[in-house]
């Protein structure tokens, strides 16, 4: 398992949402950040899901 970092952010750039989570591959992490960010009602907010190597998984601005 890998961790993967969440985040998200209001228009003026404070950050709403810091939170770590593990996940298999790339595909899964991605899947779930999508699922945490919609139960949290965060999904059309800025955000970013990142690997442990930097990779950009999921983006939306």
């Amino acid at each position: 398992m890998n961790t993967y970092k969440l985040t998200a952010f209001e228009l003026d750039g404070e950050k709403i949402l810091d939170e770590s989570f593990q996940a298999a591959n790339d595909d899964e992490a991605k899947g779930l950040g999508e699922k945490m960010l919609k139960e949290k009602g965060l999904d059309e907010k800025t955000h970013r899901c990142t690997s442990p190597a930097g990779k950009l998984i999921l983006f939306h601005r």
